[in-house]
């Protein structure tokens, strides 16, 4: 189980602390070994002694930085940090399953109107990025991928400066997008032929010059789940985690999940596809992830420390193969140890421990108030300004031949849910781009469920 390949890790990024207590308590099985980088220790205790103070000072700290879930929004007045901090990551979840689960609806002028949501080679001899591309890039599902109106969104990358596809091979559902030779896949049934010539369809995107990134979703697995109940994250009655779309989660601390992982992203690699892109690569969040049996004394191993280790576990292999590594986080734990804690996405750790970091920072995911914008969704330029600033703070303390590359995914959708929220086409598509460089990166994703992009917001090739 968590013990045994968890243990077998270099563990730069977590303390001795807790493991001491581990070993006073008597709980061998699940003793950690991150034990080589004093940095996560000193990490935890400055957290634990500056905490309280945030919490006491969160209406200051709204005043002077403006960051995150600990910004007091003016319709949460008077409720504790904490509190509001919970409110917003349900929320969260619900605007992340409308991002997802987008439907075309229309509006007056025929804008779509979602309801969420030769390059050289990127990586050195160790497989960390070497900066030689830079991401302009575009999600793909995997039945846009195996449709003829695939042939627009190549049109779309010919035509301007995009030269990235971000393509589901694993997605939401834990189908796979091809019939993959993967004998640990097909046994699931979770192979689901979207591309029906996964060879043919990477030489079309190489014949166009297309850097290519696998998008896995790992935890949030109904696939996995119903075909190995014995991974499947359950309550302590036995039901089945879910999230607000009904889907089923498995649970982050096995070994054998991060296993299955790391096999359909090794399967992907020698597939073509340049990068591997971890989503879903978080705790689930919600009332029944509070009632969750993880299998593991929740008071001694942190969520940070199943998502750092796998991470860290996925790496170690891809690495070998020469690939880059990137994993999808929430914007909004950047400068929350709230959110931290609740879904396990460490930031700063993290961004030792990949190779490229994407934080979503769509402005419909922050709550009114936050950076003192009324709708941060009303104001894109903005919003990802201070969203990625928080980032370049977050991350300045780590060496620059150590810290991974960051690139944020960009929101390319209308969010209707978002109260006082406004039309995005290619104008709010550019103010974010810009944003995006202001704040001194270079890189950048589009989302949009559909894979609808206006054109306009980019530029011509």
């Amino acid at each position: 189980m968590f013990g045994k390949n968890y243990g077998g890790y270099s563990g730069r990024k977590y303390g001795r602390k807790s493991i001491r207590k581990s070993k006073r308590k008597g709980n061998q099985k699940y003793i950690l070994k991150y034990v080589d980088n004093p940095k996560w220790g000193k990490r935890r205790k400055y957290r634990k002694a500056v905490l309280p103070l945030c919490v006491t000072a969160a209406v200051m700290l709204f005043a002077l930085a403006g960051w995150g879930i600990l910004t007091i929004a003016r319709n949460h007045e008077g409720e504790s940090v904490e509190a509001w901090s919970q409110d917003v990551l349900t929320n969260l979840e619900d605007a992340e399953e409308k991002v997802r689960e987008a439907e075309d609806t229309g509006n007056a002028n025929g804008e779509e109107d979602a309801a969420a949501g030769g390059l050289a080679d990127a990586a050195g001899p160790d497989g960390r990025r070497t900066g030689d591309i830079k991401v302009k890039g575009i999600y793909v599902t995997g039945p846009m991928a195996g449709n003829e109106a695939f042939q627009e969104l190549l049109e779309l990358v010919d035509g301007t400066e995009l030269n990235t596809m971000v393509i589901d091979v694993k997605n939401d559902e834990g189908k796979i997008s091809w019939q993959m030779d993967l004998e640990s896949a097909r046994s699931l049934g979770a192979c689901t032929p979207y591309i029906g010539d996964i060879g043919s369809f990477m030489r079309t995107l190489e014949e166009h010059g297309i850097y290519t990134i696998a998008r896995i979703v790992c935890f949030k697995d109904p696939c996995l789940a119903a075909g190995k109940p014995e991974l499947a994250l359950k309550k302590a009655d036995g039901a089945p985690v879910t999230d607000g779309g009904g889907m089923a989660w498995v649970n982050p601390y096995r070994e054998e999940v991060w296993e299955y992982l790391t096999e359909v992203a090794e399967a992907s690699v020698e597939a073509g596809f340049d990068e591997i892109q971890f989503d879903y690569v978080r705790f689930p969040i919600g009332e029944d992830a509070e009632a969750a049996e993880y299998g593991v004394d929740m008071g001694k191993t942190e969520k940070q420390q199943a998502i750092g280790g796998f991470l860290e576990y996925a790496v170690n292999r891809l690495h070998g193969k020469g690939v880059v590594v990137t994993a999808d986080v929430f914007g909004t734990i950047i400068g929350s140890e709230t959110d931290v804690e609740q879904v396990g996405q460490d930031y700063a750790v993290l961004g030792e421990t990949i190779d490229v970091l994407s934080p979503m920072v769509y402005p419909s995911h922050y709550g009114n108030g936050v950076f003192g914008l009324d709708v941060p969704d009303a104001h894109p330029y903005e919003t990802v300004l201070a969203a990625l600033s928080g980032s370049k703070e977050e991350l300045e303390g780590i060496p620059e031949d150590k810290r991974a590359a960051v690139r944020p995914w960009l929101q390319a959708f209308t969010a209707t849910w978002v109260n006082g929220h406004i039309s995005y086409g290619g104008e709010q598509v550019r103010q974010q781009i810009q944003a995006v460089y202001d704040a001194g990166y270079e890189e950048w994703i589009l989302w949009n469920a559909v894979n609808r992009y206006p054109e306009d917001g980019l530029l011509p090739n």
